[in-house]
């Protein structure tokens, strides 16, 4: 019975970096989780982590998920997936990175300024065909 205690309070200061990724509620699932730290998507003072690497507070860790990449500090260890508003309390982002993101975020947004908001008509075709075949000659 005792070492199933022990075991019980080195729960409470070590879990496994796929567990506290799922539990705050960065991957939907633990496989998810697995799959981006397999993929390099998760690191830790600028190394790849391994899922069985065990987070402990104070940690910093580096995500990308899609086009975001966050900075995080590990604030609280769990491996239970709790609602939102407690997983948000496992972690902070840091400023440079929000700031970061920011800035990303508003270069896509101006990026996508270039594209037209409608398909091209009949006309407009012509035209693009026309100005791209004075390129071709």
């Amino acid at each position: 019975m005792k070492s199933g205690s022990k075991n019980a309070s080195d729960n409470d200061t070590r879990t496994r970096v796929d567990k506290w990724l799922w539990a705050a509620r960065f991957y939907k699932t633990r496989s998810l989780a697995k799959d981006a730290i397999d993929s390099g998507h998760v690191h830790c003072d600028g190394q790849r982590v391994k899922v069985s690497r065990e987070v402990f507070v104070d940690m910093t860790l580096t995500i990308r998920q899609g086009h975001d990449e966050k900075i995080i500090v590990v604030d609280a260890l769990s491996s239970v997936r709790g609602p939102a508003p407690v997983a948000q309390m496992l972690y902070h982002e840091t400023p440079e990175s929000i700031a970061k993101r920011d800035d990303l975020r508003e270069q896509r947004k101006a990026q996508n300024l270039a594209h037209p908001d409608h398909k091209p008509n009949k006309k407009e075709r012509r035209q693009i065909h026309r100005f791209q075949r004075g390129f071709g000659e």
